[in-house]
């Protein structure tokens, strides 16, 4: 089997950080040729050695990766140590132990990356439109203050592969949930014959306003509907199709 291409972020020493792509691994049709996300309807024997070959090239112990069943809500969840138990109903993760590498699972949705290098502590946030509206990202960066002590002006932070303005196109009932929700619609959205949504800049803008740095985040740019070769993507390819995972774990 081939081993998996991931692209990487540099977040500072003593972190590794990444998004998986579709190259490497065993599973087929849609979900080829790397997914390990069990909740899209993939072979659970191409997942377990998918997972095998990611862990493998990262040097951790296969109970050392942790990915949560996510539903478009806000919760965010602290991570202490290797889980036996389906991580239900989660959207954000955060922990401070090294070598535990925690992340989300996304085809077209935004997998926003926290890292603290003061206070050595690390996070992952799943944020569709859902998400976004519900602020997690800023939710997340509270999560972290109150467990770890961090301060919003020294994280660092990724915001990795997702849709695109020019590809995110929405129904007015998308829309006035921003609206209702208070964002400021000139600065996230365009309209079309219908209207457009900005998720990354969405969730740029909401760390911005939580205390991060500017120069502190890094856009990947890259659009998951327009480069589905390369990553996945649930509108180009169906709900049944495979999944990036974007991951961090302290070195």
């Amino acid at each position: 089997m081939i081993s998996p291409q991931l692209t990487y972020y540099k977040m500072g020493a003593g972190v590794t950080a990444f998004s998986t792509t579709r190259q490497g691994g065993c599973s087929l049709g849609n979900y080829t040729a790397f997914n390990i996300n069990a909740y899209c309807g993939d072979d659970e024997g191409h997942i377990a050695k998918n997972k095998a070959a990611l862990c493998h090239l990262l040097d951790i112990e296969c109970d050392h990766l942790v990915m949560p069943h996510q539903v478009h809500d806000c919760v965010v969840r602290r991570i202490d140590g290797p889980q036996q138990e389906i991580l239900e109903g989660v959207d954000a993760v955060m922990t401070n132990v090294p070598k535990l590498c925690i992340g989300v699972s996304t085809a077209d949705c935004i997998p926003i990356l926290l890292y603290d290098p003061v206070h050595r502590a690390v996070g992952a946030v799943h944020a569709g439109w859902r998400g976004t509206v519900l602020r997690i990202v800023e939710k997340a960066v509270e999560a972290l203050y109150e467990s770890y002590g961090t301060e919003a002006a020294d994280l660092q932070a990724v915001i990795g592969p997702g849709i695109s303005l020019d590809s995110f196109e929405v129904g007015d009932e998308v829309y006035e949930q921003f609206q209702a929700a208070g964002f400021e619609m000139r600065a996230i959205s365009r309209r079309d014959e219908k209207w457009h949504i900005n998720l990354p800049e969405c969730n740029r803008l909401q760390l911005v306003g939580a205390g991060v740095l500017s120069t502190h985040i890094q856009m990947t740019n890259i659009c998951t509907f327009q480069a589905f070769d390369r990553f996945f993507s649930a509108r180009k390819l169906g709900i049944q199709s495979g999944r990036i995972f974007t991951g961090i774990f302290l070195e």
